[in-house]
């Protein structure tokens, strides 16, 4: 089974953690910044937590000024990802990351989506445009 997949470069960055896959796109003001965890009902990842993982998901949803504040408040806590790998990034995301400096792809090879299970442990090579996956659960 292959480990290493092509990615491109959002925001920069070189980071290692747990994945946490999320079939249902993210809005980060329905995540409590005190604990990382989704509180949005009936979302496919409620109830867990974003907090230092590297998030795996389709994309981004609400208005710019929720998602950017969301995603600050989660970073003042420490509770932010520490890396997004997203199907089908937009602006404000994408601004947001590269601002608070998280690490962010997108255009990840196919193969990759069926390869990783949530609790994988996973490098997420921004700068060189590479996902390797280090620790299969």
């Amino acid at each position: 089974m292959k480990d290493n997949f092509l990615c491109h470069k959002l925001s920069e960055g070189v980071v290692e953690g747990e994945v946490l896959i999320s079939q249902d796109d993210i809005c980060y003001y329905l995540v409590d910044p005190a604990t990382g965890n989704v509180i949005e009902s009936g979302h496919d990842i409620e109830g867990q937590s974003v907090a230092q993982k590297i998030l795996v998901f389709p994309g981004g949803k609400g208005s710019s000024v929720v998602q950017a504040d969301g995603l600050f408040q989660l970073l003042m806590k420490k509770n932010a990802p520490k890396a997004m790998v997203i199907k089908n990034p937009e602006t404000v995301l994408v601004t947001s990351g590269i601002i608070m400096e998280i690490a962010m792809v997108d255009k990840v090879e196919e193969q990759f989506y069926s390869s990783i299970k949530n609790g994988d442990i996973v490098r997420v090579d921004a700068n060189n445009g590479e996902i390797s996956i280090l620790c299969r659960k």
